[in-house]
């Protein structure tokens, strides 16, 4: 392999971008797939969180697969572009199929979402995984890397509030027809159209933009030949349990099992919690979806210099903590009335500036997070002797498709045991119960969130500090320098 050269600032550009493929489609997911099935097409809430379930446990396999093959991919375009490129005509369909679905009855509606929701997953882990790979192999260097995290988070908040204002301005505003958008069924196929062509034109454009890396990173020493899915599988596996050998990355995974659990139950709720609990308009929802993906925008500009002031532990205790105040503190205060009343402007920027500070917070977490994996890696050669971003990375994802697939299935059944009212024709707070009410902002809020707590101190056992990686990187470049 070459020297590698100094980063130029339109690849870390066109590599950044590339996140907000996986911006786009969380934020079809995380606000609009959910409602859209339950709320809009009457599905059962039990069935609309059992299908996300599923399709994220499904689909998590095929994350540590994706990982484990990429790392071992030996081309002329590297280990990571030709993933790329092959991901974006499947996410496009699935994406437009998963906002499609026929008349059918109700098990076959269930079906529907549980296929397409697996097969878009799938697809955007054909991309995800490798490109995720692909940043931490760009820099070795400890803080450059929390720089090249913050350009990718930049963007996947970017793809956040690209979907959530053509969603809620274009397809779902209000009008005399539909006074909440969002039950405007017929909206739903265009809009699903819209984020396709939107996610194949950025990903192109990421991976034609970072090609000309490829020979500057590191290749396989041979193409490990597929010897069938079984065989593959089992290999994976094996990774797997000697990435989990590290102790700093087995606290970290074991942290981020509990948030992305609770991101999950967020995620299903948040469009609930908007219509019924805080009763916003659509020009509210399009304020409130925007504020923290704008907050963690201007998060990302300071993320490198808190870094290099703090470090990374403390950065993502802080930020995993702030995220949890914020969720449960607007929550509590509604219900003991010491919160703005609904319909009024107060409560509205009130709201609007809690989720813009959330965003300030949480992205220092989410920078640092990616960042400590990336160190780990490094750490892992050292004691393995061979470079795998992409299965680390894949065992991030994995655990988050499938915490988050059960943060979906505990809100479903959480709705089903509060007895909440499903179908089109429930369209306000006065269609609920005040009882139910009050139980789904305590789902959202206190009851979930609390497991931050947990989370914080998993990573409080986290281990490898700056100075520590700088000896793991002097002695890793001492023995590629004896190889050469």
């Amino acid at each position: 392999m070459s020297a590698i050269p100094p980063l130029k600032f339109s690849t870390k550009i066109s590599y950044g971008l590339g996140q907000a493929t996986e911006g786009i489609k969380n934020g079809a997911f995380n606000v609009f797939i959910f409602f859209y099935y339950a709320q809009v097409l009457d599905l059962s809430t039990t069935y609309t969180g059992l299908a996300v379930f599923l399709a994220l446990v499904l689909d998590a396999v095929t994350d540590p697969l994706i990982g484990s093959i990429s790392d071992n991919w030996k081309s002329r375009y590297g280990r990571r572009h030709p993933f790329l490129y092959a991901a974006v005509l499947p996410l496009g369909l699935s994406l437009i199929a998963l906002f499609s679905p026929p008349d059918l009855p109700e098990f076959g509606l269930f079906l529907w979402l549980t296929v397409f929701a697996m097969l878009t997953r799938a697809s955007i882990t054909l991309f995800y995984v490798p490109h995720v790979a692909l940043g931490a192999e760009l820099s070795a260097d400890f803080d450059e890397r929390t720089t090249i995290v913050a350009y990718r988070f930049f963007f996947s908040y970017i793809g956040h509030l690209v979907t959530y204002a053509i969603g809620f301005t274009l397809f779902f505003a209000d009008s005399p027809e539909y006074p909440h958008g969002q039950f405007n069924v017929e909206a739903y196929l265009p809009f699903g159209i819209t984020l396709a062509v939107l996610i194949g034109l950025v990903a192109l454009y990421s991976a034609a933009g970072t090609q000309n890396r490829i020979p500057y990173l590191v290749q396989p020493a041979v193409q490990r030949p597929y010897l069938g899915i079984w065989h593959t599988l089992q290999q994976t596996l094996a990774e797997l349990l000697q990435a989990l050998k590290n102790v700093s990355f087995r606290w970290l995974f074991t942290g981020v099992l509990v948030v992305f659990m609770m991101v999950g139950v967020d995620q299903a709720l948040n469009l609930h919690m908007n219509t019924y609990f805080w009763e916003l308009q659509s020009s509210g929802n399009l304020l409130f979806f925007m504020a923290t993906p704008i907050g963690a925008l201007l998060g990302t500009f300071c993320s490198r210099r808190l870094t290099e002031w703090l470090d990374k532990k403390p950065l993502i205790l802080f930020g995993t903590l702030w995220w949890a105040g914020c969720q449960v503190v607007p929550v509590v205060l509604r219900l003991f009335d010491w919160f703005p009343e609904n319909g009024s402007d107060a409560l509205l920027w009130t709201l609007i500036l809690v989720k813009f500070l959330q965003g300030v917070g949480v992205v220092q977490a989410l920078v640092a997070f990616s960042s400590m994996v990336a160190d780990i890696v490094d750490e892992q050669e050292l004691v393995t002797g061979k470079r795998q971003e992409g299965m680390f990375f894949a065992a991030v994802s994995f655990s988050n498709k499938v915490t988050t697939g059960l943060g979906s299935a505990v809100a479903g059944l959480a709705l089903t045991v509060i007895a909440w009212p499903t179908g089109p024709e429930i369209t306000t707070a006065a269609d609920v119960a005040p009882e139910t009410l009050i139980w789904l902002g305590l789902v959202f809020g206190p009851i979930v969130s609390g497991f931050a707590l947990v989370s914080a101190y998993c990573y409080s056992k986290y281990n490898l500090d700056r100075k520590r990686h700088a000896e793991i990187v002097s002695e890793l470049e001492r023995r590629r320098a004896q190889a050469a």
